[in-house]
């Protein structure tokens, strides 16, 4: 490992200690951190620098190795990874081999008919940007954002075949794709000797699409490729923040993705009977609702989103909760109807 001493940042002597479970993803040789810290939101270039600052290096602390990123995530597009480059020479060049670095391409990036979907071009040439603004010379895992029905599914694939041997990326994966492209996916990256290492997909109390039977989930768990999870508080509704309506500052107040049409009344109240049994079990709702993602089989990992260094506290404290009861389990499936 590098040195530290021309860094403002030293990394906590006993992070690997301090309770941060390790899950081995899929049938891989790898393990992921039971929490993934995401670079979604609040750490583009409108985001304050030293907050993000002091996220990451929270989370570092408290044992997460795995920081997931995307080529337009900002906003603006492609900031959150230029901040990601700014912390790598500030304060984690000297971990970078204990870290799990991850981007995506796939959406809507630049102008033109180059810039967004699955084809080779667009996935090629959005990695070696990436790259640039990460400030580093290779990622771990680089993933398709989503599936594209007008590329040919094997020109896409290649492309993250490629990007391995390339040395551009050590694993690849996919995200977003339905079930029938994602069984396809595997069987093709297997054939070309470079195992499709992870699936990410949205899952949450709210949003179970891909858990239940016949699902990603299982599909992925069955031929052996891990499941990382992502936006498991339903964007913000499953915490506290809207027990009482919409507080000003929020995102639902903002109206940036999470909207007030999404807190009906039904959700209100689930939101609410939710809570009551998180504080039963001694959990905050936000603890709770990733706690339950955590606990389902297949699911590597879990991907955290944070705008402020005590919610990412708060979050550390789902990792090695106590198993639902039986009763537990049938209040939470009562509250969500």
């Amino acid at each position: 490992m590098a040195g530290t001493d021309n860094f403002d940042y030293r990394a906590a002597e006993g992070r690997y200690g301090g309770g941060m479970e390790y899950r081995r993803c899929g049938r891989s040789g790898l393990k992921m951190s039971a929490l993934t810290l995401g670079f979604w939101q609040n750490f583009g270039g409108i985001a304050d620098f030293a907050t993000a600052k002091a996220m990451m290096e929270l989370a570092f602390d408290r044992g997460i190795t795995c920081f997931d990123l995307a080529n337009n995530y900002g906003p603006p597009y492609g900031s959150a990874e230029e901040t990601f480059g700014k912390l790598m020479d500030l304060s984690f060049r000297p971990y970078r081999d204990e870290m799990f670095v991850t981007t995506k391409a796939g959406y809507d990036m630049w102008a033109g008919p180059y810039g967004n979907w699955g084809s080779r071009k667009y996935l090629l040439s959005s990695l070696e940007q990436s790259l640039r603004r990460m400030r580093l010379d290779h990622v771990d895992l680089f993933y398709s954002h989503r599936f594209d029905p007008d590329t040919p599914l094997e020109e896409t694939l290649q492309a993250l075949v490629d990007a391995v041997r390339q040395g551009k990326a050590v694993y690849a994966g996919i995200s977003n794709y339905p079930v029938e492209a994602a069984k396809f996916a595997v069987g093709y990256m297997k054939s070309r000797d470079v195992p499709c290492l992870c699936y990410q997909g949205r899952a949450s109390l709210f949003d179970r699409r891909h858990l239940g039977a016949g699902g990603v989930l299982e599909a992925m768990d069955a031929n052996g490729v891990g499941f990382t999870a992502f936006s498991p508080l339903a964007e913000g509704l499953l915490t506290d923040r809207y027990l009482n309506g919409v507080p000003e500052g929020s995102r639902m107040y903002r109206g940036h993705h999470l909207t007030r049409d999404k807190l009906t009344p039904k959700t209100l109240a689930a939101i609410r009977a939710l809570d009551a049994i998180a504080r039963e079990r001694g959990q905050t709702l936000a603890a709770m609702a990733l706690s339950w993602v955590l606990k389902r089989k297949g699911v590597t990992s879990v991907i955290v989103g944070t705008s402020r260094v005590s919610q990412l506290e708060a979050d550390l404290a789902a990792v090695n909760s106590p198993d639902f009861t039986a009763e537990e389990a049938e209040a939470i499936e009562r509250a969500i109807g």
